[in-house]
């Protein structure tokens, strides 16, 4: 899905539902009436301060025109917001591209596997040196554990020399039921936290992991924040 800001193509509908309680209520606080569980049930946002996404904007508030990859779920704030800077945006659903049936195939002993091969030829077809800026958001830490390097790679050779990733990755203070949040741009200085589909936190990389993970970049940048996330720069 591409979009610029010239004309805008009409996002897919928000598909929201339930998903378990997490620590991030007891991070921002509740308000009245509210627990963390009925804000997961209602979908009710969180905000959330991020210096790397303000670096990351200031980044690429340098010039108009940039080509800007978002890789989470559909959001018509992100599509704003960008196109609103004088960028063209172009839009994948990592998960929801990687939870489509037709990619768990039968591993010959009664099992199945992930097809990653049929993933990868079928979507994330970029050009060489096609973006100049990607949104992973936190999608590594629940990709199927066969499609995160061969993603990042394929995301390596779509991103121009020069060009940034701004990535989030849980911290072990994250548990297996952390839930799956979609983020909304809010705003230059943070995004809005959406409780989103019930995918599972597969796994927390430890910094050397994540650093391992984009060894064929040019630098690497953490920034801790308040809650069991870190902000990660990447320039290619």
């Amino acid at each position: 899905m591409a979009a610029s800001a010239a004309g805008i193509r009409a996002p897919s509908a928000l598909q929201c539902g339930n998903v378990a309680s997490s620590i991030f209520g007891k991070i921002f606080g509740s308000q009245a009436g509210s627990t963390p569980e009925n804000r997961a049930a209602t979908g009710q946002r969180i905000s959330r301060r991020s210096t790397g996404f303000n670096e990351f904007i200031k980044y690429i508030s340098k010039q108009e025109n940039l080509r800007i990859l978002d890789l989470g779920a559909t959001s018509p704030a992100n599509i704003t917001f960008m196109t609103g800077l004088g960028h063209k945006f172009h839009q994948e659903d990592l998960l929801r591209l990687s939870a489509e049936k037709d990619l768990l195939v039968s591993n010959g002993n009664g099992g199945t596997v992930f097809d990653s091969e049929k993933f990868l030829r079928d979507n994330l077809n970029f050009e060489r040196e096609e973006f100049d800026a990607v949104m992973f958001w936190d999608l590594a830490d629940y990709l199927p554990e066969p499609l995160v390097k061969p993603v990042i790679e394929r995301i390596h050779v779509g991103m121009k020399p020069g060009s940034i990733l701004l990535g989030f990755f849980h911290t072990k203070d994250a548990g297996p039921q952390e839930p799956f949040y979609r983020y909304h741009i809010a705003s230059k200085e943070g995004v809005d936290m959406q409780p989103g589909e019930s995918f599972k936190l597969q796994r927390v990389f430890a910094n050397r992991h994540v650093e391992n993970l984009f060894r064929d970049f040019g630098s690497i940048k953490f920034f801790l924040g308040r809650d069991n996330l870190r902000d990660v720069l990447v320039i290619r």
